[in-house]
């Protein structure tokens, strides 16, 4: 009988012609229950046909690329089919859809989804796109054979912060970084004769890393100028990833100069972050992913600053589902650039931006309209931290989540840390912690200050006698207190009271802030000289 089945159902196939092929591929969307309908009928043979739901270029993409979340064979779809009714396709169905315009330019523009104003460049075509939740549903289905679909767990943090925090660990994908989305959805849209030619970035970010690794596994030529102050470390990282590194200038801007230069000699398509409609819809797929990972969610917090393309496609994506999940931006204290924005009604242009590798993309260059459009509409706050809570947040992910994140990544969780979101207080909460690429000399730099800052390394200097057993009677006394003593230094050369006097300086380590006053109480009964030094 089995057999008899799929002898007939072969012939069928056999018989279909290529008009069908396509215009079934066309109808396809894994994220509507019209399509759930179709492949789960019993009634209609001729609807069993849309089982094999790849076009014969996404199957030639996933076989000549691996499968990296452990699936073997076919992949299953992003989302489960028996789930799509929460995906809100009723509404959009009957007409009732939520749209947002965005504005590209044509030609080589067009690929970026620049959004250049009309009269200050009136050779070029505009023409409207409207950004729906089936952009980013379709994107979510031609990526998910290159990025990973991330974990997005309950964290331990949540008895801390008296809320059920979940981390959206973006940090996973294979450039430890969330730009992989959109760069994928954007390099796998250019046409073909564009990615023979190749494409061309210059910058040291998390979104030419991305650039680099996906454009050499989608075998289109990728050259990255950087310029030579770029550490070594990311410039080694890039040339593994495949790229054809160029060192040139000394500054980013002179390496972008030179790097659109080449590519009007060569025909290469520059690339930098932007906010295209395409890319905002790839970067859109984590809100996705959020939402079907985690139920009855109240709040998700994003990354913004500078680059918020992020926070604005995903805002899209969460705004359609459920409305009534609050969307949070968190940026810089240094650098509000989202925030005076939206005071002001439109997008900061002369906000001065740091070059500092600690901040990276979240103190860029200012974003575009579109973006800033999506945001003023969809997103429900904007709040701003300050550098200590970027660094402890960093510290709290190290300790409790095992996880080496940058600025960009904590930043999401600051917010928490600063307690600038009481309102969340008993709430189920998602963190997008979306970027680990956290240079080592640096990463050194931020655990010891974060460390003084929570309260756990303190500094003291006191005096002590050039008397034999002093110095012992010190350490003596830490150890009793359970201190763990990192530095300690003599000095007796610059000391101007007594001859036969030494100043004696120490760093320790505390548990906590309790710890760390029981510390001081302590050596100020024993040594009232003594001078502590604050933080």
């Amino acid at each position: 009988m089995n057999f008899a089945a799929q002898f007939l159902y072969s012939k069928v196939l056999k018989n279909r012609t290529p008009r069908e092929y396509s215009s079934e591929d066309e109808d396809y969307d894994p994220f509507w229950q019209s399509y759930a309908g179709k492949l789960f009928s019993k009634n209609d043979d001729s609807k069993v046909k849309k089982q094999d739901i790849r076009t014969p270029h996404d199957i030639h993409h996933c076989k000549d690329r691996p499968i990296r979340n452990g699936n073997i064979g076919q992949r299953p779809l992003s989302i489960n089919p028996e789930r799509l009714k929460d995906f809100g396709e009723e509404d959009y169905l009957n007409g009732d859809v939520k749209t947002w315009e965005m504005k590209i330019v044509s030609r080589s523009e067009e690929l970026l989804g620049d959004a250049l104003d009309p009269v200050s460049h009136s050779k070029s075509k505009t023409y409207n796109k409207l950004i729906r939740f089936e952009d980013i549903s379709a994107a979510a289905f031609k990526i998910q054979c290159g990025v990973q679909k991330t974990p997005c767990m309950y964290s331990r943090l949540s008895k801390q912060y008296g809320m059920d925090i979940y981390l959206k660990k973006e940090f996973l994908q294979y450039t430890g970084s969330v730009k992989e989305r959109g760069v994928l959805y954007l390099l796998s849209s250019l046409p073909q004769d564009q990615q023979r030619n190749g494409v061309i970035v210059a910058s040291d970010s998390n979104f030419c890393m991305a650039v680099a690794y996906h454009a050499s596994e989608l075998h289109i030529p990728v050259f990255v100028i950087m310029s030579t102050s770029t550490s070594l470390a990311r410039v080694k990282m890039c040339r593994d990833y495949g790229a054809m590194v160029i060192s040139y200038g000394t500054t980013a801007k002179d390496s972008q100069m030179h790097a659109r230069r080449l590519a009007q000699e060569n025909g290469y398509l520059y690339l930098e972050e932007e906010d295209s409609a395409i890319y905002l819809a790839g970067l859109g797929t984590l809100g996705l992913e959020i939402y079907e990972q985690v139920p009855k969610l109240d709040a998700v917090i994003f990354p913004a600053g500078g680059h918020c393309g992020l926070l604005a496609g995903s805002a899209a994506a969460l705004k359609h589902l459920n409305p009534h999940i609050s969307v949070i931006g968190v940026e810089s204290e240094s650098f509000p650039i989202l925030q005076q924005s939206l005071r002001t009604g439109q997008p900061v242009k002369d906000q001065a931006c740091s070059n500092h590798q600690f901040y990276g993309d979240v103190s860029g260059p200012c974003f575009g309209t579109n973006s800033f459009q999506l945001t003023g509409k969809l997103v429900d706050k904007v709040v701003t931290v300050r550098e200590e809570d970027i660094l402890i947040a960093i510290l709290r992910l190290l300790e409790y989540e095992r996880a080496t994140i940058d600025a960009e990544g904590a930043i999401g969780l600051a917010a928490l840390v600063a307690g600038k979101l009481p309102e969340l207080k008993s709430k189920r909460v998602a963190i997008a912690v979306c970027s680990g690429n956290l240079e080592l000399p640096l990463m050194r730099q931020c655990i010891d200050r974060a460390l003084t800052l929570d309260n756990r390394m303190c500094k003291f200097s006191l005096l002590l006698s050039d008397c034999p057993g002093d110095i012992t009677k010190l350490l003596e006394m830490l150890a009793r207190e359970d201190v763990r003593v990192l530095d300690i230094k003599q000095e007796h050369m610059f000391v101007t009271s007594d001859l036969f006097t030494n100043e004696v300086t120490c760093i320790g380590e505390t548990r906590d802030k309790i710890h760390t006053v029981q510390l001081r109480n302590a050596l100020l009964d024993r040594y009232p000289e003594m001078k502590w030094t604050e933080r």
